[in-house]
């Protein structure tokens, strides 16, 4: 049986993890039931978008290959872009798809011809802005710049983004959004870009929040009065 100092020592050690550990189990609880209520649909923005939208077709289209691509074709996408085709050569340069003459970027109003197209009727633009740079824990990172943003009147501070140089409609965001890439930053522990899942941050506390559950279950054996009475019996016979 444990002695009554080591025991001592452990419950300590149970003590002090569970209070340096007890805020971040906190959060991982708190993100863990806000996941799992939450309709990942709706935190995307679908119930914003225009799921029905179908992309137009067109007719009297150049070949891609009279394009004056010196580097030749390795991708290539169509974009209707007010109400005019576009390739997307390469996934670096717009071509007008009818006389094949270079695009360089899109203008504001293209932007909002996009997003009406991908966004929900009767929706109103409050305003658009460009954005030529963004942070780590800005909620267009990693996403195609320079780009447009269109905000929209609404409670939910509604966000559209479309991309200048390819005019493709990005992504929407809003508060629900909001909340849950705050929340994924604090269940993955990646304080710096918020979607790294190796962080050593994490890996630690991991290892921590292992220790105090053991160091618990070992608590409750060296104090537990029934596991003293079977040692004692055992000892006795």
């Amino acid at each position: 049986m444990v002695n009554r100092h080591t025991a001592l020592k452990i419950r300590k050690t149970h003590r002090y993890l569970g209070l340096f550990l007890g805020i971040q189990f906190l959060f991982w609880t708190i993100s863990g039931l806000y996941f799992s209520w939450t309709d990942i649909d709706e935190i995307h923005g679908d119930h914003f978008k225009n799921m029905e939208y179908q992309p137009k077709a067109f007719n009297n289209l150049i070949s891609p290959t009279r394009l004056n691509v010196s580097q030749g074709i390795n991708t290539i996408e169509l974009r209707d872009i007010d109400n005019s085709p576009y390739y997307w050569i390469n996934k670096e340069q717009l071509y007008n798809a009818i006389d094949g003459s270079l695009k360089s970027n899109i203008t504001k109003e293209e932007a909002l011809y996009i997003a009406r197209l991908n966004m929900k009727n009767g929706l109103k633009v409050e305003s658009i802005e460009q954005i030529n740079e963004t942070g780590k824990h800005h909620e267009y990172r990693e996403k195609l710049l320079p780009a447009y943003v269109i905000s929209y009147e609404l409670d939910e501070a509604l966000k559209a983004y479309v991309s200048i140089k390819d005019g493709k409609f990005q992504t929407v965001r809003h508060r629900s959004w909001r909340w849950f890439d705050f929340l994924w930053m604090t269940h993955t522990m990646d304080y710096e870009g918020r979607d790294n899942f190796n962080t050593v941050v994490l890996r630690a506390f991991s290892l921590l929040g292992l220790i105090t559950v053991l160091s618990g279950f070992l608590l409750w054996y060296t104090s537990s009065p029934s596991i003293r009475k079977i040692l004692k019996k055992k000892k006795n016979n």
